[in-house]
């Protein structure tokens, strides 16, 4: 190769996966073609650089643990969140660190920790 593709080379290993989709939408514009074809081989060059952050859309709300004297209202807290009856939500608490709720919404998960920590209970969101 010559030094010049060498360099252009080089350069397109140091490009996010973002800078690599718009350089290609660039050179589509820019010269009239499409690169659906050859769009593979320009994130496959990118792909080990930088690999691209999914923004992360289901979370899960995990009881970690609870202040034993307010175990009652935890209890009832995720009676409340879940509709699950009295055994299988004394079950689900007394079994934590356990998962309450999965695959919800970020603003869910965030409604629903705050509504069982202010009870007394430890929650977390994965």
């Amino acid at each position: 190769m010559s030094a010049t593709t060498d360099q252009i080379l080089e350069q397109l290993k140091t490009l996010s996966l973002l800078e690599a989709s718009e350089l290609v939408k660039q050179i589509e514009e820019a010269f009239g073609v499409s690169a659906a074809a050859s769009a593979g081989v320009v994130m496959a060059a990118a792909a080990p650089v930088a690999e691209a952050v999914e923004e992360q859309t289901e979370f899960d709300v995990i009881l970690d643990g609870f202040d034993p004297a307010a175990k009652i209202k935890v209890l009832k807290a995720v009676r409340e969140a879940t509709g699950l009856g009295l055994g299988e939500a004394k079950a689900l608490v007394e079994a934590a660190p356990k998962a309450v709720k999965e695959g919800i919404s970020k603003n869910d998960a965030e409604a629903l920790k705050k509504s069982i920590e202010e009870v007394g209970g430890k929650v977390s969101i994965k």
